[in-house]
């Protein structure tokens, strides 16, 4: 009896393990839910890089968009494209309810959609946007609406390839002469973007019956979660926090160039000041804020403010303790230099800090922008403040500027006018400094013109304070001779 209990449990087992298992089941790591929601813009990608970042780090089974967004900046968009692709993670996006333009492109992005009941995906073409503050979309010329469209059509169409969506369908979000249909049933007519609803996404087409684009249609994230067999795992909910919000305007432009001027101006001021002192303090300040901000933005990391303290370290030795300016200084402004423009450059999860994976062309000019204006800002404000702050009320409190004169009763030394045009006797020989006698002073004097011998007649011709010059007594030839003896000194 033993035996067949036993038996008949192992078969059951057996027949248990080689059932049907849900699909997409990894019991390897938890499940990160990043939400998508409001316009799509940078404070939006340095919280996906964060949560894809961790999701890498924890080796995370299921990476899960939580989309309600009505579209956004386009090279934005591109951005978290790149954060996406080649993970090892299974990606899922939940439309909750609507991923409108830079959503549907996201989307398309991950392996699997799945739309709430009242979901809304598509409409992708790109507009134009004023530049002033509020202003709202306008009208892309004629002339550039093709170069606008085929990039993003591009951009679109490779998304759906790479995860096995239809391109077509995709092409027709953003193209409105293309026409979509499925057979004989036109889906989409021309003259119209593509936009379906969930009931629309989820339809069966084709001979082997395989949905639209949707995988399905579900009310919430649990019931998502239950439905792709990740019910009880662990959930990370990553939520955007108000220093990434701080970072947004750090590192945006013009912004990121101010402060980054601001700070290299500080250090400017503090290299023209003697001593250290609230210059050199505030220019630390203002790069520790910059690279904090960047630092936040998952832009900086630890390899750059290591290179940043390299270069300012290399510089320290070459100033204080290095005669000059040579390698040690050009290596320590090169450090530098690298620190700040490798904290600009676009680094993705799960690559060292040295290598950027690749550098979209909107990223370049915005590091250029700020890079290229914090430097010339810098410039132009050191020479500003160079010619005209020293002129100023404030900083002339700062300076000693009174002067100290003889009509304040303030000498040097005591005065020597009297002197001029007394003779005497050089007691030593003036090549051209020595010592001359004058009655009972004694004296150090220089000779002007030739040198004098000891002994020689000399008589002071100029006197500049404790500077007494002589020359050599007219019509005196000969050498003095002792008073007392009659003997010749020399």
């Amino acid at each position: 009896m033993k035996r067949l209990t036993l038996t008949a449990l192992c078969l059951f087992t057996l027949f248990a393990a080689t059932g049907d298992a849900p699909a997409q089941t990894n019991a390897a790591g938890p499940v990160y839910i990043i939400p998508i929601k409001g316009m799509i813009e940078r404070a939006l990608v340095y919280v996906v890089r964060r949560g894809v970042s961790q999701a890498v780090q924890n080796n995370a089974s299921v990476i899960i968009l939580d989309m309600d967004t009505p579209g956004g900046r386009l090279d934005a968009c591109a951005e978290i494209m790149q954060l996406l692709a080649d993970l090892d993670a299974t990606t899922y996006t939940f439309v909750n309810p609507d991923a409108i333009s830079a959503g549907a492109i996201i989307a398309l992005s991950t392996d699997h959609i799945y739309m709430a009941p009242s979901g809304r995906i598509g409409d992708a073409m790109p507009i134009m946007m004023s530049p002033l503050p509020m202003g709202g979309p306008q009208e892309v010329p004629d002339g550039l609406k093709e170069k606008a469209i085929s990039p993003t059509v591009a951009l679109i169409r490779g998304a759906a390839q790479r995860k096995g969506h239809d391109a077509n369908l995709a092409e027709s979000m953003v193209r409105p002469e293309y026409e979509y249909a499925i057979g004989d049933e036109v889906i989409c007519p021309e003259g119209q973007l593509l936009t379906l609803t969930s009931q629309d996404a989820a339809r069966l087409v084709g001979d082997d019956q395989h949905p639209l684009l949707s995988s399905g249609t579900v009310k919430d994230i649990d019931a998502l979660l239950e439905l792709i067999g990740h019910g009880g795992a662990a959930t990370i909910v990553v939520e955007s926090s108000s220093a990434e919000n701080i970072a947004r305007m750090i590192d945006g432009f013009p912004f990121s160039g101010i402060l980054l001027a601001a700070g290299l101006l500080c250090l400017y001021i503090e290299y023209k000041t003697p001593g250290f002192g609230l210059p050199g303090l505030a220019g630390a300040a203002l790069l520790a804020i910059w690279f904090w901000g960047h630092h936040v933005a998952g832009l900086a990391g630890m390899g750059e403010m290591l290179l940043l303290l390299m270069g300012i370290a290399l510089l320290f030795v070459e100033i204080f303790l290095i005669p000059g300016f040579g390698i040690t200084g050009a290596a320590g402004l090169s450090c530098i230099l690298l620190s700040l423009i490798l904290a600009m450059v676009q680094h993705y999860p799960g690559q060292p800090w040295y290598q950027p994976s690749s550098i979209h062309p909107a990223q370049i000019q915005e590091m250029i922008l700020n890079m290229g204006g914090g430097l010339l800002l810098t410039f132009v404000s050191g020479v500003l403040l160079g010619r005209y702050l020293p002129e100023t009320r404030t900083f002339q409190r700062l300076m000693l500027t009174k002067a100290v004169s003889a009509a304040d009763g303030y000498q040097a030394s005591a005065p020597t006018d009297d002197l001029l045009g007394q003779t005497g006797v050089a007691d030593t020989p003036l090549r051209p400094a020595g010592i001359g006698t004058f009655g009972d002073h004694r004296l150090n004097v220089i000779a002007q013109g030739e040198f004098i011998d000891r002994g020689d007649a000399i008589v002071i011709a100029e006197t500049h304070g404790n500077r007494i010059v002589v020359d050599h007594l007219p019509g005196a030839t000969g050498h003095a001779q002792d008073s007392d003896t009659g003997q010749d000194k020399t």
